[in-house]
C-alpha cells in the first residue's frame, strides 16, 4: 500500500524536537482519570481522546465499527481538567487518534529491552491517506530515563537511546521501530502520547519546532548494555518456551502502548 508519509521521519524512523519550554502544572496529569492498562512494563493510561470519547484504551479497530487510528473524539471530562496537554496534542492540527497520558512505573534497562514492542497503529488504515505516527511529550523530568528505539527487536546494532528530562519531545513512527522506555529511580513517569495522521501539517509543525533525525545517545556504561541484552536474550527465550508449552506463540506486536 501507498501512505501519505513524513520525509523527516524516512531516514531514521523519528525525529526529536525542540525542548518544550513552558512549564506545566503537574494536576493536569495527575488529576485525569486512569485505567490499569497494562504495555510495556507496569503502566497506566488516561485517555484525553478515545474512539467514542469514553474512558477506555482500546485500539480502534476492536469497537464496532471497527476503524483506524485516527478521528478520536476527545473526553471532555478529561479535557477540563487537562487543557494544555489538550491544546499541546491539537497544536499541529494533523487529525488525531488515541491522545492518553501514560504512567510508567520505575524500571531497568534489561526491563525495558525485554518490554521492546511495535505498535498496531494503522490496521484499517486506508490506501492512500496518512500513515499514522505518535507524539511522546514527557511531562515529568527524569533526567536519568531514556527511549530505547531499535530497528530490530534482538539486535543492538543501531540502537538509539533519547534522553528524556522534563519537556523532551519526539515524533516516531512506532509501526516501524521497535520501542520502549527505560525509567530508573523512585517515583512514576509520565508522558503524553498521542497519533498523529502524516501529511502537511504534521510536517509543518516538525519544521515549526525544528525536528532533527539525529541525535547522540545517552551513554550506558558497556557493562550495563552487555547485562541488559543477555537479560533480555534469556527471558525472551524463557517466555517462548512458556508459550510452546502452551501450544501457543508469542504475539510481538503490542498495541495499546
Amino acid at each position: 500500500m501507498a501512505y501519505i508519509k513524513s520525509a523527516a521521519l524516512e531516514e531514521t524512523g523519528y525525529v526529536v524536537l525542540d525542548k518544550y519550554d513552558r512549564e506545566m502544572d503537574p494536576r493536569e496529569w495527575l488529576d485525569i482519570e486512569y485505567n490499569d492498562w497494562k504495555s510495556s512494563g507496569d503502566t497506566r493510561f488516561a485517555p484525553l481522546a478515545s474512539a467514542k470519547g469514553e474512558i477506555e484504551c482500546n485500539g480502534f479497530w476492536n469497537h464496532k465499527p471497527p476503524r483506524t487510528d485516527k478521528d478520536g473524539v476527545w473526553i471532555d471530562s478529561q479535557t477540563e481538567k487537562a487543557p494544555d496537554l489538550t491544546r499541546r496534542a491539537q497544536e499541529p492540527g494533523a487529525n488525531v487518534g488515541r491522545c492518553r497520558v501514560i504512567e510508567l512505573q520505575p524500571n531497568t534497562y534489561s526491563d525495558c529491552l525485554y518490554n521492546l514492542h511495535q505498535d498496531d497503529n494503522n490496521r484499517l488504515n486506508p490506501d492512500g491517506t496518512g500513515w499514522v505516527v505518535r507524539g511522546f511529550f514527557n511531562l515529568t523530568d527524569d533526567k536519568d530515563s531514556y527511549f530505547v528505539l531499535r530497528h530490530n527487536r534482538t539486535d543492538p546494532e543501531g540502537e538509539v537511546r533519547i534522553a528524556l528530562p522534563a519537556g523532551a519531545q519526539l515524533i516516531v513512527d512506532t509501526q516501524r521501530l521497535w520501542h520502549a522506555a527505560t525509567h530508573p529511580g523512585d517515583s512514576a513517569r509520565y508522558c503524553l502520547i498521542t497519533s498523529w495522521e502524516s501529511g502537511p501539517e504534521l510536517d509543518a509543525y516538525i519544521e515549526k519546532y525544528n525536528g532533527v533525525s539525529h541525535v547522540e545517545s545517552v551513554a550506558v556504561p558497556q557493562d550495563e548494555l552487555d547485562a541488559g541484552q543477555a537479560e533480555q536474550t534469556r527471558r525472551l527465550a524463557a517466555r517462548a518456551a512458556a508459550l510452546a508449552a502452551r501450544g501457543q506463540q508469542e504475539k510481538l506486536v503490542m498495541s495499546e502502548a
